[in-house]
């Protein structure tokens, strides 16, 4: 039996004493539509508190997805928007921005227009990059209902592609300031980050079973145009197969989700079968044939248009749920 064949039998055995049904993520921030489901524009939106400006500069990003947010730079422009998209029905938002030479989003001035979105009934996410104890405790006070954080376990692609002075064990602190505070968090994996090899994933992903999180989603490198890794493969869909299979038995309890990003096409679309047999909770943006797949494997399936870290949570849910 090869590696990858073991991890798959290993990984629905742990998946067996779940819930048996999948739910497939569909936010509004981006448009999904085909013939189980059509998505609604900001139901769940994403918006940056830096607008475009990253101190980071990552080599895979180079701000490029914080483009694709909402800006809202000040507490004042941020409140704004959060009552704009109360009024107009959004269920949800997750705020995010470039990171400081520290790698920590700065989340902390904003803390008080957080809460004004959860009194008006919003879900609030946050995507902190490494996140302090005095930002950690203020979120908790705001209410927030989850943070998302990546987490890297090899000290050499902190360095050449987050451009930080910082090593693993900053991530697992991270994610321990989280919890002590009371948060609930939801750590995020990128797999094949350096360069689309694959190196400090299962170090990260034993730093996340440590930090005993409420959701674990696990991303793939998707090189995009304009940045230091334009061009560069993806790491082979067997050996990310076995990252998430790893993660699934690591974490045995926590809700495991295939999160937005990920190379498209065949890779997408093989990638995503293999998820399924890995045992993975949630999917966001799944092609059509990753939802036949699912239900020929016995699972029911459902959409939701949260963020891809609260449908892992909403498959453990007892409800059954169709796809339409």
């Amino acid at each position: 039996m090869s590696k990858l064949s073991e991890i798959l039998e290993q990984a629905w055995q742990v998946r067996a004493a779940h819930q048996p049904k999948i739910v497939f993520a569909a936010p509004g921030a981006k448009h999904y539509q085909n013939r189980f489901y059509a998505n609604h524009a900001r139901s769940f939106v994403n918006l940056s508190v830096t607008g475009t400006a990253c101190a980071c500069n990552c080599a895979h990003c180079r701000g490029k997805l914080l483009e694709t947010m909402i800006p809202a730079s000040t507490p004042e422009a941020l409140r704004r928007q959060v009552e704009r998209l109360a009024a107009q029905g959004c269920r949800g938002i997750l705020v995010s921005g470039g990171a400081d030479a520290a790698g920590e989003v700065p989340l902390l001035p904003f803390a008080g227009t957080l809460k004004r979105a959860r009194e008006l009934g919003l879900r609030v996410l946050v995507h902190s990059g490494l996140i302090s104890r005095s930002t950690a405790g203020a979120l908790k006070e705001a209410g927030v209902d989850q943070v998302l954080l990546d987490v890297i376990g090899d000290e050499d692609t902190i360095r050449e592609v987050y451009h930080l002075d910082r090593k693993p064990h900053h991530y697992l602190e991270a994610m321990l300031n989280c919890r002590e505070a009371g948060l609930n968090i939801a750590p995020h994996l990128v797999i094949g980050l350096h360069y689309g090899t694959i190196r400090g994933e299962l170090n990260a992903l034993e730093m996340i079973r440590q930090a005993s999180p409420q959701a674990l989603v696990l991303v793939i490198l998707s090189p995009l145009s304009g940045t230091g890794m334009n061009g560069t493969a993806p790491p082979p869909v067997e050996e990310v197969a076995c990252v998430i299979g790893t993660g699934r038995l690591l974490n045995p309890d926590a809700p495991l989700t295939l999160g937005c990003a990920r190379p498209p096409g065949a890779y997408k679309r093989a990638i995503e079968k293999l998820a399924v047999d890995c045992g993975v909770d949630a999917i966001a943006y799944p092609d059509e044939s990753t939802v036949l797949y699912a239900r020929r494997r016995g699972l029911a399936a459902c959409f939701t248009e949260e963020c891809c870290s609260l449908a892992g949570l909403a498959a453990a849910a007892p409800e059954v749920c169709t796809a339409h």
